[in-house]
């Protein structure tokens, strides 16, 4: 499910509002998307990045966020 409006998520240490999550890579919210019946988003969009967030596989419920530029520049 894609939606363009912040929907706050959590894992078990951490809540992630929009503010949140904007801070942590430093660029502004567009969309999100959700797959299936995850309460944590696969992918968030922002100006500048396509974020992948990806779960941690320890016993706590944890995630990471690997930063994808949306327009690289190739010379």
């Amino acid at each position: 499910m894609m939606l363009c409006e912040w929907r706050d998520f959590s894992t078990d240490t951490e809540l992630y509002t929009q503010a949140d999550f904007e801070e942590l890579v430093n660029d502004e919210f567009e969309a999100m998307m959700f797959q299936g019946d995850e309460k944590i988003p696969a992918y968030v969009w922002t100006v500048n990045f396509v974020c992948i967030i990806q779960k941690g596989t320890r016993m706590i419920d944890d995630i990471s966020v690997t930063k994808i530029p949306r327009n690289p520049v190739c010379a």
